[in-house]
């Protein structure tokens, strides 16, 4: 887990200053290729089942708040994007209600999502769909960003003077995507992404949030494996990536991964395993890196190879994707729509 995010000299009361130490972001790690442990290693050492194990697994509901409602990504693009790269994430969002594509499909990988349910036993949304967007192309807060900033990018596309984005913190999810020129911090230290809420005395709100940047330039073998692969494993072949783009395709699992955790935790007070609200482990970070039957390590487990040679594990609308499995908690066990034995 980073450390806590920056102090900064506008911030003086005593008590936000504490919470801002306490609370840290929820990330996504990319320890690839096995130069760290799979997440669900922090907690449950090497005795784990790389599919999942109930003997050891124990994720639980600490009765907050989930996306029952209506989902609604409001993406952000934070630097220069072309318009084929967002293309592709845009189908990636829409084909998640998407029921008619073909099998194995990312909406069957949201069913398992939508397992997940409330204190009234209300299930996460089936509909998740794109709402309006923000362009940010001259880089309004520099391209090196902290985790603090992050949420004044954030601000700046809710009170824009010219179509903000719409407030909506209740199925709300605000998408910020740094082009593959901008730093983030902590990026490509294996952290690829990551999600929390919005402080109200930065933002005026408390929204949920993700971040996920393109790593193309600056740590693809990290954060965009396996289409690309460290320097430092000689021999390692990278995949073909199935929309031509190695930095956006890298990006799909993430995004994937955050709306599915940003979907079940919020407020990061619902869906989690461990012990500690400050380090919740929650249902993507307990199957990252598991794309497939028998995946775990390093092995991303049996993946799909299309006639072009591309590799994926499943279908949207009108494009192929690669988005890692998660965690089943009626089965105890990850789970996909690419599953061998469905």
């Amino acid at each position: 887990m980073p450390p806590p995010p920056p102090l900064t000299a506008a911030i003086t009361l005593a008590p936000l200053l504490l919470f801002l130490f306490l609370a840290r972001p929820t990330v996504s790690l990319r320890p690839w290729p096995n130069t760290k442990p799979n997440s669900t290693d922090f907690l449950y050492g090497g005795s784990k089942k790389y599919e999942g194990s109930s003997e050891f697994v124990h994720l639980k509901y600490h009765m907050g708040p989930v996306l029952t409602a209506n989902i609604t990504v409001y993406p952000i693009w934070y630097g220069r994007w072309q318009s084929s790269q967002k293309r592709i994430i845009r189908e990636f969002i829409a084909s998640i209600s998407a029921v008619d594509s073909k099998p194995p499909s990312v909406s069957g990988w949201w069913k398992t999502v939508q397992l997940y349910t409330d204190q009234t036993g209300a299930n996460i949304s089936r509909t998740v769909h794109v709402g309006e967007q923000k362009n940010d192309r001259f880089y309004s807060h520099g391209k090196s960003l902290t985790r603090l900033s992050v949420q004044s990018v954030i601000k700046s596309a809710v009170t824009a003077s010219t179509r903000p984005l719409p407030i909506n913190p209740k199925s709300g999810v605000y998408l910020l995507l740094t082009s593959d020129d901008v730093y983030v911090q902590d990026f490509c230290n294996n952290i690829c992404g990551f999600h929390y809420f919005t402080f109200p005395s930065i933002v005026g709100y408390t929204l949920p949030y993700a971040w996920v940047g393109n790593s193309a330039k600056l740590c693809p073998g990290v954060c965009a494996y396996p289409f690309a692969v460290p320097d430092y494993i000689p021999g390692l072949k990278a995949v073909k990536s199935p929309n031509a783009d190695v930095g956006v395709d890298g990006m799909i699992s993430v995004i994937a991964h955050e709306i599915a955790e940003l979907s079940t935790n919020p407020l990061v007070n619902a869906w989690y395993a461990g012990q500690d609200p400050v380090f919740p482990v929650e249902i993507a970070d307990l199957c990252e890196g598991i794309y497939g039957t028998g995946g775990g390590g390093s092995y991303t487990g049996q993946m799909l190879n299309g006639k072009d040679g591309a590799t994926y594990n499943m279908n949207g609308i009108r494009r192929r994707f690669l988005v890692q499995w998660v965690w089943n908690h009626l089965l105890n066990y990850c789970t996909g729509p690419n599953a061998l034995d469905q």
